[in-house]
């Protein structure tokens, strides 16, 4: 079971995305949500959102 919890900052100053996977907390960055099966999924659609803005501001450098 996976649940999102929310965002922080982690110490190098990078957001990263927290979720409970089996009961366990987990801080995933953002680059790494597709390489962990189900995180993705378990993100609501404003943080989904975001995301995509920052890939498509990322796209235009």
């Amino acid at each position: 079971m996976i649940r999102y919890m929310g965002t922080r900052k982690n110490g190098e100053g990078a957001t990263v995305y927290v979720f409970i996977v089996n009961g366990l907390e987990k801080e995933v960055r953002e680059h790494a949500l597709k390489q962990h099966p189900g995180c993705y999924e378990a993100l609501p659609a404003s943080a989904k959102a975001k995301i995509a803005a920052n890939r498509n501001w990322l796209s235009k450098l």
